[in-house]
């Protein structure tokens, strides 16, 4: 055993060559830096495969469609597409929009009214996915001189559904209204779908 004289306190230990005492502190360290490693290494390797999920930058200009309305007279629709589903925009005269005002809401199917369908300050401006909602097909009432159906909107031959001005199921199998998509007026005569 090791004394005074040897230079060692009594309180110390002495190691024998050859033995190696483990130190606790380092060895936890140790442990944090390989799992903090494995996390930011981890983390590296996911990132580019989650990034390669998000929509190429095709499909995000064609995620929104810009349509300029001046050239759409009261009383006229137009077909245009919408990330490739037919896509409707009218513009209601004034006994369209009485017209479909006049419809008590608790007689609809789907209840809703005018107001709720287009954006304030632009109700004369119907802009309704062109897909009926039955089972998809495309409804007439979009272009010149196509059978809007027995409420003047539009008209779903294949099985009998009918919308009226403002887009709402009135007659037929369809469940529900012509949808709206998101949509916003930048300018007063240009719109912005999606």
């Amino acid at each position: 055993m090791a004394t005074l004289e040897d230079g060692v306190s009594p309180t110390q230990t002495v190691v024998p060559p050859g033995d190696v005492i483990e130190n606790p502190r380092r060895r936890d360290y140790l442990q944090i830096a390989a799992v903090a490693f494995a996390g930011v290494g981890g983390a590296v390797t996911v990132l580019p495969l989650i990034n390669s999920m998000n929509p190429s930058a095709d499909v995000l200009a064609q995620s929104t469609t810009e349509i300029d309305v001046t050239a759409i007279e009261p009383g006229q629709a137009i077909k245009t597409s919408f990330r490739k589903q037919p896509l409707f925009v009218r513009n209601l005269t004034p006994a369209e929009i009485a017209a479909a005002d006049a419809v008590p809401v608790s007689s609809l199917r789907d209840p809703q009214t005018l107001a709720e369908r287009t954006k304030e300050g632009h109700s004369n401006w119907l802009i309704t996915l062109g897909v009926c909602t039955h089972l998809g097909c495309v409804p007439l009432g979009a272009g010149e001189g196509e059978n809007r159906g027995p409420f003047g909107g539009y008209f779903c031959p294949c099985h009998g559904s009918a919308y009226d001005t403002a887009g709402r199921i009135r007659q037929g199998p369809a469940p529900t209204n012509l949808a709206v998509p998101d949509y916003e007026f930048t300018s007063p005569t240009v719109v912005v779908v999606g």
